[in-house]
């Protein structure tokens, strides 16, 4: 697989002023998690064949996405399988109503390369991260290569979301970026996307999920001096969270409400890693999913440390809590074998599939994540991390996506 992509370097003498404009023209306020550098030396670079090939799985995947996620709408008892949060759960019948074409669905496949071939690991279908990264960073790095001649950057992730909204809402409506406003690392991700529909003619507010109530099914903002109706909403809160927001939020009226949402919450629907669990009792053809994810299990149908198999949260992020022992000290590994046996229902036990790192000119080896960003089901951007180990976690840096055109 190596022909179709490689790693290329950002010069050395220019890594320092790449990393600055990384920073602050790409919105990656935390570079760095404890004493890791998140932002790479490296780039990645596909080749035209392999990213369209990538474009057209994802999009397959994304359209099998929505039917699995219509079904269950229809079949709220199957969820229960899914391990979503119980007040989640007693609110999922207000998604009666969901309507796929007056919201905008922003989804992002993770594919590795493996010994096999691709694999996939996961989808982030709830609040998936990595916006600026798909938007503004790899145009950064092919201005610092070396040799930029034949290279291109992919789509342009916010662009793809503006132009979905400007097909939902008036042109100059005001959205809500709502968000955990005391964290920087979201804040960074709210503020791009704001700051793009600003310049664009839209006008936007910083809200935590309390400050929106629900008026006749439309969201209106409480925040003082941005009180009043908003237009549309960009989420990037995870839903699961939802059910430990004050009591007096009223959380449970953005489920059946008419404003346009990205993500609206029927996205948990397939969030949860448990989703293969009940793929076969759906009754729908799924064979993106089925060619590309590994095989997946309840967690207490295998042996702790049983070869060849990892267990994996229902609902994690980041790569957290995955055991490949390969990639985690022995301490972490033990403290994912109690928490699954302690909560079974709560993880998923799933074949591993074997990464294939690839080495840099200077003898560097990386696993390589390609997150492949769709909105509303076509192509809107990649999203690469890079990391020495074989699980893609916190500790792995964002690396830019670009594209070869033929010939280079």
């Amino acid at each position: 697989m190596n022909h179709t992509l490689k790693l290329v370097s950002i010069p050395d003498d220019k890594y320092s002023s790449y990393r600055y404009d990384v920073i602050f023209k790409a919105y990656k306020w935390d570079p760095k998690v404890g004493d890791h550098n998140t932002i790479s030396k490296h780039a990645i670079l596909l080749n035209q064949k392999t990213a369209a090939q990538l474009e057209e799985w994802a999009e397959q995947m994304s359209m099998e996405t929505a039917l699995m996620e219509e079904e269950l709408i229809n079949r709220i008892p199957l969820v229960k399988e899914l391990g979503l949060p119980s007040r989640i759960y007693k609110t999922l019948h207000r998604l009666a109503g969901y309507d796929r074409s007056q919201n905008v669905r922003l989804l992002r496949f993770d594919f590795h390369p493996a010994e096999t071939g691709w694999a996939v690991s996961e989808v982030n279908s709830d609040v998936p991260g990595g916006m600026p990264e798909a938007s503004i960073m790899p145009g950064i790095a092919r201005d610092y290569l070396s040799n930029s001649d034949g290279v291109e950057t992919g789509r342009n992730l916010a662009k793809s979301l503006l132009e979905a909204f400007r097909t939902k809402m008036k042109e100059s409506g005001r959205i809500a970026f709502v968000h955990a406003t005391s964290y920087s690392d979201d804040r960074q991700v709210m503020q791009f996307l704001s700051d793009y529909f600003i310049a664009h003619g839209f006008g936007a507010l910083f809200v935590a999920p309390d400050h929106l109530r629900w008026r006749n099914k439309k969201a209106v903002s409480i925040l003082e001096g941005e009180e009043g109706e908003v237009d549309g909403i960009v989420r990037f809160f995870p839903l699961e969270w939802f059910e430990d927001l004050p009591k007096n939020s009223d959380w449970q009226g953005y489920f059946d409400c008419n404003t346009p949402s990205c993500n609206h919450p029927v996205a948990i629907l397939t969030q949860s890693k448990r989703l293969p669990l009940i793929w076969d009792k759906l009754g729908i053809e799924i064979p993106a999913w089925k060619r590309f994810l590994p095989d997946t299990k309840e967690a207490g149908s295998i042996t702790p440390r049983e070869e060849n198999w990892i267990y994996k949260p229902a609902l994690g992020r980041v790569g957290e809590s995955i055991s490949i022992k390969e990639a985690i000290p022995e301490k972490e590994l033990l403290l994912i074998e109690k928490a699954v046996r302690k909560k079974p229902k709560d993880w998923i036990a799933q074949r591993m599939f074997k990464s294939a790192p690839l080495t840099t000119d200077d003898g560097e080896s990386y696993h390589l994540c390609v997150g492949v960003f769709t909105v509303d089901g076509k192509s809107a951007g990649f999203y690469g991390r890079a990391s020495q180990y074989p699980r893609i976690d916190k500790r792995a840096k964002d690396i830019p996506i670009l594209i070869s055109k033929e010939g280079h």
